[in-house]
């Protein structure tokens, strides 16, 4: 393992084969039927649900979690988990290492990604998206206020807010330092005695005879050349999500106290030689 992080150090990816384009085809067309069917029953559902519980979202997190967990079947790629979800008030950080992320995080819990405000603007993506009830954020720190307003409101309505502390993907064989700009939102009079923050580790496991980094997604790489390998692969590997015990805000002196705790427990959730800060 290449123990200094070199983002512009990307596997080579191999020639598709005319076997791995029909799986392409075959996974692709399944995948595209199971997203347009979430789409569309989140839209319908939204109609019922957005007057009715207003910021609350009781029902449609439920078809995300299908649609999620569905793709792992399509593709053929093991989904499991370890710990226990946390049901009390408050959000959850991860490492991030892939696209795949926000279906191995999705799958198993009712969540609600915290993402970057271009994301919104992206073709198919920005749409899934916002109909899943993503937060926007924009890299501004003039718009700080407005942001902390908005994590409020989303985390009293009793959204678990999800968000990536290390700002970026990696190759997945590392966690990056947090940065601490976000978990200052928690610190608020209305939050702060209120919230919990669960610590989640993603660990991806690579295809038998595959580069150890097959499933990350940084830097510049592409994403649909990285996609068709990921569905051309006959044989698949896997994804653990491990859950690790909440921490209670209130319990940390700042926001660099308790980012500090979390990477640590993050990072201590890799396996033994992916320990490394990068």
């Amino acid at each position: 393992m290449n123990l200094t992080w070199n983002p512009t150090d990307k596997p080579r990816l191999p020639k598709i084969s005319p076997t791995g384009w029909l799986r392409v085809i075959a996974r692709g067309l399944i995948l595209i039927v199971i997203l347009l069917c979430g789409v569309l029953a989140t839209a319908l559902l939204r109609l019922v649900e957005a007057p009715v519980f207003k910021e609350k979202r009781p029902i449609t997190p439920y078809v995300t979690q299908w649609v999620c967990r569905a793709a792992f079947l399509v593709l053929g790629i093991r989904h499991q988990t370890r710990g226990e979800r946390m049901n009390r008030p408050g959000a959850i950080v991860a490492n991030h290492a892939s696209w795949l992320d926000i279906f191995a995080l999705n799958a198993r819990k009712r969540i609600y990604f915290v993402s970057k405000a271009e994301v919104a603007s992206w073709p198919g993506i920005g749409l899934l998206a916002k109909i899943t009830g993503t937060v926007f954020i924009a890299r501004d720190p003039r718009q700080a206020k407005t942001q902390t307003v908005l994590f409020e409101k989303r985390l009293l309505a009793g959204h678990k807010l999800l968000f990536f502390p290390e700002g970026t993907s990696t190759d997945g064989l590392r966690v990056l330092p947090f940065k601490t700009t976000l978990f200052q939102s928690f610190f608020g009079l209305d939050l702060r005695h209120k919230m919990h923050i669960q610590p989640v580790t993603v660990v991806y496991q690579a295809p038998q005879d595959q580069d150890e980094r097959f499933y990350g997604w940084w830097g510049d790489m592409e994403f649909g050349p990285h996609l068709l390998h990921v569905m051309a692969a006959r044989w698949q590997g896997s994804v653990t999500v491990i859950y690790h015990p909440p921490v209670k805000v209130d319990e940390f002196s700042d926001r660099k106290a308790l980012a500090a705790h979390l990477e640590t427990i993050v990072r201590g959730g890799m396996p033994a030689g992916r320990q490394i800060s990068g």
